[in-house]
């Protein structure tokens, strides 16, 4: 197996079926504002792959000046999940040695219970891959949880404004930390 960037074709395959099939349509940035980025230096977008084949993904998210780095999608082929590969690209981000945040849902009031008990096994996932929960924030019109890695010996008040900066003022909707009574507000690309 190989994990590295990907190239332009692989990044096209992976918008169009990996990612657009994993996440729901209000977590998933316009591939046109994640290739801007991607030409600012700005974003990564890794793959783990068996030969052609691509098998997982890592995008990161960073920022000149931010030490922080946001992991902000992860996954695996869905006919491959549950075989160890999720913990296995942590692992190869986790040896680069960056700070890492990332976000996984928070359980949903009123939700169904077997989304929720889905949101909470993600955040045990990450937990048993060295992540550690740190706040609660939003972005996407939705709560998350914060978790870190690599993080030991920063202060949790530069983490919170470097994640925050790493979005940028233009995303209203991103809120670090958030507070229990705020309402999450939905992204720019779901706003008429």
């Amino acid at each position: 197996m190989e994990f590295r960037q990907m190239t332009p074709k692989e990044i096209e395959y992976w918008y169009a079926v990996e990612f657009s099939q994993a996440f729901a349509e209000n977590e998933r940035k316009p591939l046109a504002d994640i290739l801007d980025l991607a030409v600012q230096g700005r974003y990564q977008l890794w793959g783990l792959f068996d030969g052609e084949r691509m098998l997982g993904y890592a995008t990161l998210w960073r920022r000149d000046g931010i030490p922080l780095v946001l992991l902000d999608y992860l996954g695996v082929s869905a006919a491959l999940r549950n075989g160890g590969l999720g913990a296995d690209i942590l692992a190869r981000l986790r040896e680069q040695g960056f700070p890492i945040v990332m976000e996984s849902e928070l359980p949903v009031p009123g939700d169904s219970d077997a989304e929720n008990r889905i949101r909470l096994r993600r955040i045990g996932f990450y937990r048993r891959n060295g992540f550690t929960p740190a706040y609660e924030m939003a972005t996407c019109g939705m709560r998350w949880q914060a978790l870190l890695a690599n993080a030991d010996g920063l202060e949790l008040t530069n983490i919170m404004a470097w994640h925050k900066a790493l979005y940028g003022p233009e995303r209203t909707d991103v809120r670090v930390p958030l507070g229990p009574d705020e309402v999450p507000e939905m992204p720019y690309w779901m706003k008429a």
